[in-house]
């Protein structure tokens, strides 16, 4: 199958790109991805996504999005994309399913998968106390007390958040040292609700119905439980952008690099939107703004 413009990725940055494309009368194939609706679908409520002033879960907003976007034409096709070439046009990309869908431009917007330490309560509790964005979950747990895990910059950046929002904030560190820049290393140290826990690894979350508390161990050796309602992963983040290296140019991390303040990348009708080419503020709404400039880009790039 042909179409003007293939988008790769069925999150906010996706949909948003194939509802702009679709009312401009740009014919729009939008292929789901491993997930559909993304990451967001697995977030039980969502209250800082302007428009839903009672707050909304991941999937019914998701649900939504896709209804917009195919009221106004664009087509979505399930699969995973497992092989690109962007080396001639039209540009080629082949699906898990063996179809070979071939495109004027392409949009990539597979967004970017949160790490966890491995824990299987991890996948238990994940919505229910289990969190990897301190911004979007950290209002819930107001006047409580949570745990950070993690000792980089993004540990650093969540603990700051939440201590102006919770009681107390533990950070669980594996190593005997901070991997945070000094800067917020200091911030941290002089917040006066947060607990830096070095050498500890949490080897456990448990409770009845949600988090109540987490199991540490010390320097491999003394183990204790801290009761917490919040446990926060800040081991990183993937970007889903294997299947298109080295064609597309990348950080050192693997978010993809575009030209300026465009979303355009190294290779010309290639575009990147959302969390796999953002590194830095990794929001629903701001992954939805890039879809709309991908969008805009790639009329341009049409000569629409």
């Amino acid at each position: 199958m042909h179409t003007q413009c293939l988008i790769i990725g069925s999150g906010p940055a996706g949909y948003t790109a194939g509802l702009y494309l679709s009312r401009a009368g740009v014919k729009a194939t939008l292929i789901s991805g491993q997930q559909v609706g993304g990451q967001l679908v697995d977030t039980n409520e969502i209250e800082n996504f302007p428009g839903f002033p009672d707050g909304i879960s991941g999937y019914e907003l998701m649900e939504k999005m896709k209804a917009q976007t195919e009221k106004f034409g664009t087509e979505i096709i399930s699969g995973l994309v497992t092989e690109a070439d962007f080396s001639k046009r039209p540009l080629v990309v082949k699906t898990d399913d063996n179809q070979e869908i071939t495109a004027d431009s392409v949009i990539i917007a597979t967004g970017a998968t949160a790490k966890y330490t491995g824990l299987a309560a991890e996948k238990k509790y994940l919505g229910q106390g289990v969190s990897a964005c301190a911004v979007c979950d950290g209002f819930f747990y107001r006047k409580q007390d949570v745990i950070v895990v993690g000792g980089g910059d993004t540990a650093a950046g969540d603990a700051l958040y939440l201590s102006n929002i919770c009681n107390k904030v533990y950070v669980a560190v594996r190593k005997p040292y901070l991997r945070a820049s000094q800067i917020l290393q200091d911030r941290m140290k002089a917040a006066s609700n947060i607990e830096i826990l070095t050498e500890t690894v949490v080897t456990d979350i448990f409770g009845e119905d949600g988090v109540e508390g987490v199991t540490v161990k010390y320097q491999g050796k003394e183990e204790r439980n801290i009761a917490v309602k919040g446990y926060f992963a800040a081991v990183g983040r993937k970007p889903q952008t294997e299947v298109f290296k080295p064609q597309i140019k990348t950080d050192d991390l693997g978010y993809i690099l575009t030209d300026g303040n465009s979303t355009r990348t190294n290779i010309e009708g290639v575009f990147a939107c959302g969390d796999c080419a953002d590194p830095v503020y990794r929001q629903a709404v701001v992954a939805a703004g890039t879809g709309c400039k991908a969008a805009l880009d790639v009329e341009k790039f049409l000569n629409l």
